[in-house]
């Protein structure tokens, strides 16, 4: 790794005699600890989503994966595909593959995290690690669709699961095969030389996986504190799998964001399209009465339980406002 004169001096100011070699040594303390913080992670995912029976049913009375697929209902696709469109993990890596891919910072940010690789600690580390984060990603996905809520009968429930999870298949087939398309059909050079560069498979195939594993965490049971820093936690692994492709040398910041966008889009849009589950609308407008002439609501859901709930808690104070 060759030094890099202004880190040196850095480090050196806070620590005295502080060295490349220190610096070096550090990156590598990481490195052998990533697998043994992967593994806490992931036993630490499965007992908490094993720790639901993944018995019952969602808010509808019905089984999780029971409607999946059949019947289909063509108007849901276009309404699907709008809501993952606008879905953040979709806009905003979108967005910053297009700022990215239309300034010089694309290949200024790859080739200084490919010289300083501030996480991993060297290419080699990066493209190794890679796999270590990958795992539990892929793994959840299943995890989180064994615990959902798919009745009590048995027979019930293994058709359930067979069919919601063709669903999820599906959904990341249908992303690896446009993302084997686009990278086919633009044939991007990537950083260290190689060819079909745009978009990223891994960024693509982890994103997929997140979006996945976080709509199941959605339909199943769990407190608040639990299901959002498992969401949150599969956001960080599945951004640390783009950039480890990016201090690997093997993609552009743009290939990885465009790829992250592509996953959770087509992701996105296959699952909520044919698993049919009950869901809120992710925003709405709506105008109602009240004293002294009328109220406009705008709303966006973030959480259906919670919105659920305060919602009914709204629309009963109104009620009563009104009665008095």
């Amino acid at each position: 790794m060759r030094p890099d004169p202004f880190r040196l001096i850095v480090l050196s100011s806070k620590r005295g005699n502080y060295l490349e070699s220190d610096v070096e040594r550090d990156n590598m303390f990481f490195h052998r600890h990533l697998k043994r913080y992967y593994v806490i992670v992931l036993l630490a995912t499965i007992l908490v989503i094993l720790s639901v029976t993944g018995c019952g049913t969602l808010s509808n009375g019905r089984g999780w994966g029971q409607d999946a697929i059949y019947p289909v209902d063509l108007k849901k696709i276009p309404r699907a595909a709008l809501n993952a469109l606008l879905d953040p993990q979709t806009f905003v890596p979108a967005a910053g593959a297009i700022i990215f891919g239309l300034s010089k910072w694309d290949k200024k940010v790859s080739h200084w995290a490919t010289e300083n690789t501030p996480i991993f600690g060297s290419v080699q580390n990066a493209q190794n690690d890679r796999v270590y984060l990958e795992i539990p990603l892929y793994t959840e996905v299943f995890i989180t669709a064994l615990a959902t809520p798919s009745g009590d009968d048995s027979k019930d429930w293994i058709s359930s699961k067979l069919k919601g999870m063709a669903v999820e298949g599906a959904a990341e087939l249908v992303t690896a095969g446009a993302t084997s398309l686009l990278k086919v059909t633009t044939n991007r050079t990537r950083p260290n030389g190689g060819s079909n560069s745009f978009p990223s498979g891994e960024g693509s195939a982890a994103f997929s996986s997140v979006a996945l594993s976080n709509r199941n965490l959605d339909s199943i049971e769990l407190p608040q504190e639990v299901r959002i820093p498992l969401k949150v936690v599969n956001v960080l692994l599945g951004t640390s799998v783009a950039w480890a492709r990016v201090e690997a040398g093997a993609h552009f910041p743009s290939d990885v964001l465009a790829g992250a966008a592509l996953g959770n889009f087509l992701s996105a849009t296959v699952h909520d399209s044919f698993i049919n589950l009950p869901q809120d609308k992710p925003y709405g407008f709506s105008i109602f009465p009240a004293k002294g002439g009328a109220m406009a609501q705008v709303y966006f859901t973030f959480q259906s339980s919670a919105i659920r709930q305060s919602s009914a808690i709204y629309r009963d104070s109104m009620a009563d406002e009104r009665k008095h």
